[in-house]
């Protein structure tokens, strides 16, 4: 019976799926953090590459962090083959939280154009979506200019820490319809 009781306990534990794609490493790199910040919460967290993860990995999760590098102000080409991928799914993802993150090569490298076209995928979904905590930004999401500084790892785990608390408070009654 202890497993049996275990399998329960681990299909009662709130989830989040952190998705990213990097080109350089900067992405990946504020992604692990976003995942310790999920973990330190307490979740299950599973973390995948843009072109890895699935449709089953987005309704796998109660909360979902998509990472992208800035590609012309908006998201990645992997990144929006699996946004275009989760068409199929429409409707299985309402009310699961969402957030975003990314990085760019500059001040001016389309870095919010780009989170805003991360939670736009998201809303049109019917998800719930958060910016960053205010004690680390408070915006629409984790941002970092070139490679990842200490700032904007802090609030990357700060995002992550975000969804992990918002996932067990907001999935712990019914969905909201």
């Amino acid at each position: 019976m202890p497993a049996e009781a275990s399998r329960k306990a681990e299909a009662l534990r709130k989830k989040v799926l952190v998705v990213y794609d990097s080109r350089t490493g900067n992405t990946e790199e504020m992604a692990k953090a976003v995942e310790s910040g999920a973990r330190n919460t307490g979740t299950a967290v599973r973390v995948k590459k843009a072109l890895e993860a699935t449709t089953e990995d987005l309704e796998w999760a109660d909360g979902i962090i998509l990472g992208s590098p800035t590609h012309f102000g908006t998201m990645s080409e992997n990144m929006k083959k699996l946004i275009g991928e989760s068409v199929k799914i429409r409707g299985r993802l309402e009310g699961k939280i969402g957030a975003a993150f990314t990085s760019s090569g500059g001040v001016a490298g389309g870095n919010e154009t780009t989170l805003i076209s991360l939670l736009q995928a998201m809303l049109i979904h019917g998800m719930v979506v958060t910016g960053d905590p205010i004690e680390v930004g408070g915006h629409y999401g984790a941002v970092a200019i070139g490679k990842p500084g200490k700032g904007a790892l802090e609030a990357c785990q700060a995002l992550g820490s975000r969804v992990g608390e918002l996932v067990a408070r907001i999935t712990a009654s019914e969905p909201v319809r």
